[in-house]
């Protein structure tokens, strides 16, 4: 990772403000004790600041349990120059509806927050706050600092972190409005390209690939490579391409690290078939699960068939 002098404290930006469950993941991999934490007012100002150097990497989510992948990462990630993954935090998702103080159930018109959450507790704000309409906010965070800090606020209420809410010095009405309790967001830590992480044995590569538009079987000829070579598939999305209607690329996670022969190996696949392959990084998981391999997919394997074949080749006459 490319970072800055060791005199100076790493910088990293994150969605903020503090407070926000981006915070939260940050906070598991930097203390503020020897780091530099830069909020940043969303997902794509975070990464903007790694690659005009303003801050040597960025913590941002990329995937939820329950709502899927953060397209605002997804996108930002390959709309740019270079960057890459070095690593990946959990984070387990629990919502407070916070209030200024002597706030009722009644009293509340207008909840704000960032649309992700709105999406985890919409049940819940049916039953309990029938009349309610969602006010979009830049993070969970950023709604309850609003109302906490501008008496004029156009909210009765936000959706935030359980921690948050006493941060601002608000009340709670319910610290537990999320409709999914098992709930979790994958946060990632994204810096310029350099040294990859060394391989782990419970890794992932994240890609962006992009298919021929026009040629039938694109997308299974590009699962082929993977399954072909035993490289499962933890997470796959579809991006519109931005350049035509219903062209398309996806945004994938591979079990394995490029260190990896069989990752390798689908990777030389997709080179060859697809128009457009971006690598994203390999790094260690966060849930620690060993990689599953499976027969004739070790790095052993791979070996002895190339020893196979040069062993053929060795008889072929010059």
């Amino acid at each position: 990772m490319q970072f800055s002098p060791a005199t100076e404290p790493v910088r990293y930006s994150f969605l903020g403000p503090r407070g926000t469950f981006c915070f939260a993941a940050l906070q598991q991999v930097a203390s503020e004790d020897t780091a530099t934490f830069v909020p940043a007012v969303d997902v794509p100002s975070a990464l903007r600041m790694v690659r005009a150097g303003q801050t040597d990497a960025a913590v941002v989510p990329i995937e939820n349990s329950v709502e899927g992948g953060v397209n605002a990462t997804l996108d930002s990630l390959t709309s740019g120059s270079p960057l890459e993954i070095r690593g990946e935090m959990l984070v387990p998702i629990a919502f407070s509806l916070a209030v200024r103080p002597g706030t009722r159930a009644a009293d509340i018109r207008r909840v704000a927050t960032h649309p992700h959450a709105w999406a985890q507790c919409r049940t819940w704000i049916a039953e309990h706050l029938t009349d309610a309409v969602h006010v979009p906010a830049t993070s969970t965070a950023a709604a309850a600092r609003e109302l906490a800090e501008n008496p004029d606020a156009d909210f009765d209420a936000a959706i935030c972190a359980v921690p948050t809410t006493g941060v601002y010095g608000l009340a709670s009405l319910s610290d537990e409005i999320a409709d999914n309790r098992n709930a979790v967001t994958r946060f990632i830590k994204v810096s310029k390209p350099g040294e990859i992480p060394p391989a782990t044995g419970s890794d992932k590569t994240t890609l962006m690939v992009r298919l021929a538009s026009e040629k039938p079987g694109a997308l299974l000829e590009m699962l082929q490579q993977f399954a072909a070579v035993g490289v499962n598939l933890s997470r796959i999305e579809s991006r519109p391409a931005g350049d035509q209607l219903g062209r398309y690329a996806f945004s994938l996670d591979a079990e394995g690290h490029i260190h990896d022969e069989r990752v390798q190996a689908a990777l030389v696949g997709l080179h060859r078939i697809c128009p457009e392959v971006t690598f994203l990084g390999s790094y260690a998981r966060a849930d620690g699960h060993a990689t599953r391999l499976h027969a004739g997919t070790s790095d052993e394997d791979f070996g002895a068939a190339r020893t196979w074949v040069a062993s053929l080749l060795s008889r072929v006459t010059r």
